[in-house]
């Protein structure tokens, strides 16, 4: 389930993550899977460990568009920032729940067409702090990338620190890539969203996408996942989500299988079960 392409596997380079820190070295488990890490391995990456591998490789077999999912993500992530910086001027990102870093990151994507665009980054995941403390090294001159050790049950602490970097005069997108999921009660889920959404300016943007009730297989994979004792993940119903956008505008074409938001190749891209919007608020 999702936290942050390429296909599974690699080679033995990929069968180990990149040394830590001490200090984070001491906050990661491996014992339990990590969600971020696994869905690292279903992207390809090389920062997992065995137990992330098992996990990942059990609960695909169940629900073997996983992979396809987590491919399509990309894809989405790549096309939302790409609008929001072109064709919306937004200049101020906050990813929520961001991941561990793979190709075609938020801020290398925003500062490619716009380098002066703000970035600023929340997990908590202690490997996704690690590395991130490595991505901020890759900004731009002009612009700012920066990362936040925060839970996003606690958006006024996120809002608060947001705003040492990003300029709250102007528009800000909000991002929760697919980790929304990770949240037991649905009831809290729109608490976060109201209240982060609440704190930005007019015309900043939400972009949201999770993973949907919109399949057996999806239930059946989800199921799987469960048992192996790490953070459980909450399939959502398309209408679930479609909630967490009231009182916004949505952008065309509004709520859909992540494939199909603006997609880039013509013709009928494949269904995933992973529904997303992308929405201004007035």
């Amino acid at each position: 389930m999702p936290s942050s392409g390429g296909a599974p596997g690699g080679g033995p380079a990929a069968n180990q993550p990149s040394h830590l820190p001490d200090d984070a070295q001491a906050r990661v488990r491996t014992d339990i899977p990590s969600p971020a890490r696994t869905w690292n391995y279903w992207l390809g990456g090389k920062d997992n460990y065995e137990i992330d591998r098992e996990v990942g490789d059990a609960t695909s077999a169940l629900n073997p568009d996983l992979v396809p999912l987590a491919r399509q993500s990309r894809q989405f992530l790549i096309r939302v920032v790409n609008y929001l910086v072109t064709e919306a001027k937004v200049r101020n990102f906050l990813d929520i729940g961001a991941g561990l870093p793979t190709e075609s990151n938020t801020h290398e994507i925003a500062q490619r067409a716009a380098p002066e665009t703000r970035v600023v980054y929340v997990d908590n995941d202690p490997m996704v702090l690690v590395h991130a403390r490595a991505l901020m090294r890759g900004t731009t001159p002009e612009g700012v990338t920066e990362y936040l050790d925060a839970d996003y049950h606690h958006p006024q602490q996120i809002l608060a620190e947001a705003a040492n970097v990003l300029n709250f005069s102007q528009p800000i997108a909000v991002m929760f890539m697919g980790v929304l999921g990770f949240c037991q009660e649905y009831g809290t889920v729109k608490r976060i969203v109201d209240e982060t959404m609440a704190g930005v300016p007019s015309g900043s943007y939400l972009v949201l996408w999770d993973c949907t009730d919109t399949s057996e297989a999806a239930k059946r994979g989800t199921e799987k996942y469960a048992e192996s004792g790490t953070l459980p993940y909450n399939l959502r119903s398309v209408e679930q989500l479609d909630a967490l956008f009231d009182g916004l505008e949505k952008v065309d074409p509004g709520m859909v299988s992540i494939s199909q938001w603006r997609p880039d190749q013509a013709g009928e891209p494949v269904h995933v079960d992973g529904y997303g919007a992308v929405a201004r608020k007035p």
